[in-house]
């Protein structure tokens, strides 16, 4: 791993197209052989867009690899890079501006789905403010170290883990320090709900809506993306949900879950199709990702 680390920073040097056509070419690689991942992400293009051809989710799946490795080697830049070098790379929109004062006015959850890019969005906040976020710890610990320091290089991040439970949360969301949540991976049905994700009952943690009805946070989705030709990446920040959670926290969840979808149709090749997100089965139901 520590070599590896040392190639990123190497590499991290090279103009973004060099580098991105090189993560390119590995992730092309990777969709060859990685043969049980591969399974996995054309079994979930299978159940969620049913209406393409065969081989139009295999273009899909070829490009999420292709994004996936990108994104993986061009934190070598988020990382080691210039502050002012990311600010050229990555765009804001809608306005060109991060709110930052509409997310540190009152506690907000910063809604960031599972897109390949999800760090830049990450590393775009910290170097205009403070914020907090659930991490997993990397079993390897000099990447584990790396990566720390890396999401932490502006501004303080506090980050937790699932371990920690959910008071230092509140506590950060309290103090106004802008929660960065990652809410749709499935994680089985603890503190879950079986809820519609294009149409399959997938297990959904519903946390998002229960934090903002516990300390009244407001609810704004931000999501990162490549910008076409190398050019760098996009950070969209979108308006706060209205009225949410409300009083239901199911239907507050499938709205979440439907927000994904409409940014997912957006950008396909860029969710996060290698999870097996629908691995836990309501009511016994045999598993989605058994091979043929």
């Amino acid at each position: 791993m520590k070599l590896m680390l040392g190639l990123m920073w190497l590499l991290h040097w090279l103009p973004l197209p060099l580098l991105g056509r090189f993560g390119k070419a590995i992730g092309s690689l990777l969709f060859i052989a990685l043969r049980s991942r591969r399974h996995i992400a054309l079994t979930n293009l299978r159940l969620t867009m049913p209406e393409l051809s065969e081989a139009e989710r295999v273009d899909i799946a070829r490009r999420h690899f292709q994004a996936y490795s990108r994104s993986v080697w061009e934190r070598a830049v988020l990382w080691w890079a210039p502050e002012s070098r990311l600010k050229r790379l990555i765009k804001i929109a809608p306005d060109g501006e991060i709110p930052v004062a509409a997310m540190t006015e009152k506690p907000t959850i910063l809604l960031c789905p599972h897109f390949v890019c999800l760090d830049v969005a990450g590393a775009a906040i910290a170097m205009e403010a403070s914020a907090s976020s659930m991490y997993v710890t990397q079993k390897n610990a000099a990447f584990d170290k790396v990566l720390r320091a890396g999401r932490a290089r502006f501004k303080p991040v506090k980050l937790f883990t699932r371990q920690d439970g959910i008071k230092p949360i509140l506590r950060a969301l309290r103090d106004k320090l802008p929660y960065f949540m990652l809410p749709d991976m499935d994680f089985g049905e603890k503190d879950a709900e079986f809820v519609p994700f294009f149409g399959i009952e997938a297990a959904t943690l519903t946390a998002t809506a229960r934090i903002a009805a516990t300390t009244g946070a407001q609810v704004m989705p931000v999501i990162a993306t490549f910008l076409p030709d190398y050019q760098g990446y996009c950070v969209k920040f979108y308006p706060v949900w209205d009225n949410y959670p409300g009083d239901d926290m199911v239907a507050a969840t499938r709205r979440m879950n439907q927000f994904i979808e409409e940014r997912v149709r957006e950008a396909p090749a860029e969710y996060f199709w290698t999870h097996k997100r629908f691995k836990t089965r309501p009511n016994g139901e045999p598993s989605l990702y058994s091979k043929p």
